[in-house]
This record gives structure tokens, sequence and C-alpha cells, in this order.
């Protein structure tokens, strides 16, 4: 088992090659084969999803519900690393990635890099697939024994339409200028709203509410991703918004989403006191904790075009630039979010 490898593939897509790749453990594979660096904006969600059920008003919420939540998060984890498998397979099969597109550039696409066969590609989306559904399908046959007894047809309906976003992202919504909408929907609404119901067994629009900060901090890394390979997607006719809308207009669009986050969550605070309470503020310190170098490279970065030519400093993630400054934002921020949010729970929890 290479941990080394484990830990990197956690942090970064890495590049390896054919003989590197065969010298690879199985985790190692998967990991790199799902682009395991991203997964963590998915268990934050879930992280979401079960504290704001804790401070949700259902006392009842027990260690029977914290279990409710670990299957919650191992649904949305595996299914999102199945999202990936399947837009890898879905790429290639319509020759996307061919001629060193965008994709093969930043990393490894198993298929398109000769990593993985059809038949493998297919072994991993069976075995990663039947993970989020087992977990999945626990929830539901369990959803009355939750704190409010929820009805399992709905936990089934969310269940079904994350199916829906898993084998229909790559095509045909993001074909059609609905892969970003899909982004907010689904990190958002749909696994913090529906991770809600999933552990309480009770609907909350008030906690749909509270997803929308971190919600469009993940848009923001696929809004960053999109106008990287703007010209690329155009040339394949994936109309992506950035492709529609025009670098300098996507790009000012990621700066609203990003004062957003900050913006929202002050006014939840008067607008939804269940909640977010005061130590919500604390997301207010992201930017602090940037470094200064950081800082003043992500807000250059979206202010000004896209550098024609690889800039030196850009040497280990270049062909990603606007989606490598937003992931690096919306990390910070995730990590804060939780933070506070546990904070608050404790607090709720000595109050109540």
């Amino acid at each position: 088992m290479n941990f080394k490898m484990w830990l990197k593939a956690l942090q970064v897509i890495p590049r390896i090659s054919k003989e590197e790749w065969d010298n690879l453990d199985l985790v190692s594979r998967w990991l790199v084969a799902t682009r395991a660096a991203v997964l963590v904006m998915t268990l934050t969600s879930a992280m979401i999803a079960g504290l704001l059920a804790a401070i949700g008003g259902y006392p009842t919420v027990n260690l029977f519900s914290w279990w409710r939540l670990l299957l919650v998060a191992i649904g949305l984890y595996f299914a999102h690393a199945t999202n990936n498998l399947v837009n890898d397979l879905t790429d290639y099969r319509r020759g996307v990635d061919k001629d060193n597109y965008y994709r093969t550039q930043y990393g490894p696409q198993p298929l398109e890099s000769g990593l993985l066969s059809i038949k493998q590609v297919y072994a991993y989306i069976a075995a990663t697939g039947a993970i989020a559904a087992a977990a999945g399908l626990i929830l539901i046959l369990t959803q009355k024994s939750s704190p409010q007894p929820g009805n399992p047809l709905i936990t089934l309906v969310l269940m079904f339409a994350g199916v829906v976003f898993v084998l229909f992202y790559t095509w045909p919504l993001k074909y059609i200028a609905l892969g970003e909408l899909t982004v907010f929907l689904v990190w958002g609404p749909l696994m913090i709203g529906g991770g809600f119901y999933a552990i309480t067994g009770a609907w909350s629009w008030g906690a749909v509410a509270a997803s929308l900060p971190y919600a469009l901090a993940t848009v923001t890394v696929i809004f960053g991703k999109h106008i990287d390979k703007r010209r690329e997607d155009r040339e394949k006719k994936i109309h992506t918004l950035p492709v529609l809308l025009g670098e300098k207009l996507s790009r000012t669009l990621v700066l609203v989403m990003m004062a957003l986050q900050y913006i929202l969550p002050v006014l939840a605070i008067f607008f939804i006191p269940k909640y977010y309470s005061w130590i919500m503020l604390l997301v207010l310190v992201t930017p602090l904790l940037l470094k200064k170098k950081e800082r003043e490279t992500i807000l250059y970065i979206f202010t000004h075009p896209r550098p024609v030519e690889m800039p030196a400093e850009a040497k280990e993630f270049w062909p990603l630039w606007y989606v490598a400054a937003a992931f690096i934002h919306t990390r910070i921020y995730g990590g804060v979010f939780i933070l506070a949010m546990i904070l608050q729970t404790i607090l709720w929890k000595v109050i109540h």
C-alpha cells in the first residue's frame, strides 16, 4: 500500500506515467482515476448537512442519527466518484479528450492515457456506484426510524435525482449550459438539504437556504474550470456558460459569487437564525487565512485575462488557472465554514 500516493492523490490530481500506474496499489489507482482531490467538496457538503441537522431543532438527534450522517457521507462521496468516472467514459466515447485536450494535460484521463480499458472503467463504475447505491438504499429502508419518521419515497426521489445528475451531467446537461446550475443544485439543495432530510426525516427550506453559501463556493470551481477550457469547449461544441458568456463576464460572475459567500452568511443570521448564529461570521476571516501571495494571486487572476503562455509560477498546475485559484479559495472557505458550524453546534448543545 502506497500511503504517500494516497495522500498525494487526495491533495492534487497526480500526473503519472503508465509505468508508474502499473506499480500502484488498487486504492491509489482508484483515487487517481476518480480525481479524489476534488471529492473533499462533497464531504464538506455532507458534514454541513449533519451539522445543520444537529442544530435544526430536533432534540431526538442521537447516535443513530450520526450513523445516518455517515451513510449520507459515504453515499455522496461514492456517487461523486462514480460521476467522475462516468464523465471520463462519456468524454472518451464522444472523442472530447482526443489530441491533448485540456483534460489530459492537467492529469491522466484513465482511458485516453491508456491506464484503464473500457471494461476496467465499467468495473470501477459498477463497484463505486454499488457502494453509493447501498448507502442510499439503507437510508431509504430505515427512513422511518429517523428522529422525525420520514417518508422513504421522498428519500428515494432525492436519490433518483442524484442518479440522474451522475449519469447525465457530462451529456447532455453540460452541453446545453446547465452544468453550472446542476453543480449549484447538487452541492447545495440536494446534498445538504437532501442530506438533512435523510438524517432527520424532516424537510427544511431553512436548511436549503443555509446550503447556498457553500453551494456557490463549489460553483466557482466549476466556473473556473469551464473558463479555463472555454476555447476548447467551443471547438468541441460544448456550450458551457463561459462559452456563451465569454471570459470577461464569466470572471466577473465568479467574483460576484465569491462576494456572496461572505454576504449571505451575514444576511442568514437575521433571516434564518435557526441555522446561522453570529459564530458563522468566522467565514469572514477566510481571506486572512490565505497566504498574502494567494490573496493577491486569486484577485489578480480573476481580474485579468488568461495568459496565452504558461507563466513560470504555474508550472505545477498549468493549464489549470482560474479553477486552481477558485479551488484554493473554496478549500479554505469550506474548512472555515465547517469549523464555524462545529463551534455553533457545540454552543447550541450547551444552551439546550
